[in-house]
């Protein structure tokens, strides 16, 4: 099997104290080894503001020129969002194919989608990412030819009039539309049928599809790379308390995550925004794990999910040295070793809020018609008929608990 080429990057940012540099690179390097470019060199210039025409400054630009032919790097990747202009004068200097954060990312979704309402999302953040971006972008055009920044719409988008991207705009927002109350109806139907749901979140890369796999044996791909599933997976367990949980895995959370993919994706993130409970999965052997917990619980907040019930996972625990404290929503796991599993769906339980409640009843003959309550609100585990009455052993709904509660047993 042939190995696969990947291609020469440099790594361009510039300073100015808004956040850590540092971290952020570290960071742009991993999406960008996911994307399959490979790191050869870092440049990093300390600034008061963004230079308006280049990002860096001129000198700082021909220095960038001069690595490019001494390393024979194929790409200049921008840890920041460039205009088109931006791009072309960068291009112009280094003779360098340019793209930014934002289109390293895109390209990275663009890879992984593989459902219809994936595909759209993508395709919709691109096309409104690129729209402003048409003017000046023609001439470099030539020399894309394909590569990393390049795929989904493609070529043949950025080479057509705005009216005719703004159409495609309109045409793949109905769509989503469409979709997204479709997705409406489906949760309105669990509520209905009294379907509770757990939305997984997290960072990327933290183990949320390895936590669904082991907990549902869903099949989800899961690689160590960033963005390493799009499209979310439905999967229902069953909790200690015998109450069903349908598990959402949702996409994972980036600092500084694209505006155009907030949007684009807003009815995919919303399930959590849904959910009756949030399993808030860590990369707890990554020593920026706090940091990376802070801007989730901050995306989720935008989406209006902060008064849901929220169980911290600290996952990849097996690497660490020490212990993290717990407490009654946190719990300490390895979800590629399959520790800490049970505590974790008894912290779930707990944490879950009640809509029905196990319970052993003991309900006189007199009084039988209860049964098929029971059994038309809630979930019967047995029934056995004995001298004293009829014994159930049921997830009895939260409507009927106070009517079942004087014929409880121990």
């Amino acid at each position: 099997m042939e190995e696969k080429v990947m291609t020469r990057a440099i790594l361009v940012t510039a300073d100015t104290g808004e956040y850590d540099c540092n971290s952020s690179l570290d960071e742009l390097s991993e999406l960008a080894r996911t994307a399959g470019a490979e790191e050869t060199a870092r440049v990093v210039q300390k600034r008061d503001a963004y230079e308006s025409a280049t990002v860096i400054g001129e000198g700082k630009l021909e220095e960038v020129k001069e690595l490019c032919g001494t390393l024979g790097a194929e790409l200049l990747i921008f840890d920041c969002e460039l205009t088109a202009s931006q791009i072309r004068c960068i291009e112009d200097v280094t003779d360098v194919r340019v793209i930014d954060r934002t289109m390293l990312i895109l390209d990275i979704f663009a890879g992984r989608a593989v459902s219809r309402e994936g595909k759209l999302q993508v395709e919709l953040a691109q096309l409104r990412y690129r729209l402003p971006r048409l003017m000046g972008v023609g001439a470099s055009l030539s020399r894309l030819g394909g590569g990393i920044g390049t795929r989904g719409p493609g070529e043949t988008q950025l080479e057509t009039d705005r009216r005719h991207i703004r159409r495609r705009i309109d045409k793949l927002s109905a769509e989503l539309k469409e979709l997204e109350e479709r997705r409406g109806y489906s949760r309105e139907r669990r509520k209905k049928d009294s379907v509770q749901v757990g939305a997984i979140v997290g960072y990327t890369n933290a183990g949320k599809s390895t936590l669904l796999n082991l907990l549902t044996g869903a099949g989800v791909l899961a690689e160590d790379k960033l963005f390493a599933t799009l499209d979310p997976t439905s999967r229902a367990i069953e909790l200690p308390d015998g109450r069903s949980l349908l598990l959402v895995d949702t996409v994972g959370l980036i600092r500084r995550l694209p505006h155009h993919l907030v949007e684009a994706f807003k009815s995919t993130l919303e399930e959590a925004a849904c959910a009756d409970i949030i399993i808030h999965v860590c990369d707890a052997s990554d020593p920026e794990a706090a940091e990376k917990a802070d801007v989730t619980l901050k995306t989720l907040a935008e989406l209006g999910a902060s008064e849901i019930p929220v169980v911290t996972v600290l996952n990849k625990c097996d690497k660490l040295e020490e212990d993290f404290p717990t407490d009654s929503s946190t719990v300490r796991i390895s979800a590629l070793k399959g520790e800490g599993i049970d505590r974790l769906l008894e912290v779930i339980a707990a944490n879950l809020p009640e809509t029905s409640r196990r319970m052993k009843l003991l309900i006189p003959y007199d009084k039988a018609g209860l049964t098929s309550v029971i059994h038309v609100n809630g979930k019967v585990f047995s029934e056995e008929y004995t001298e004293s009455g009829i014994s159930v052993d049921a997830l009895v709904d939260r409507m009927n608990i106070k009517q079942m509660s004087a014929y409880v047993v121990d």
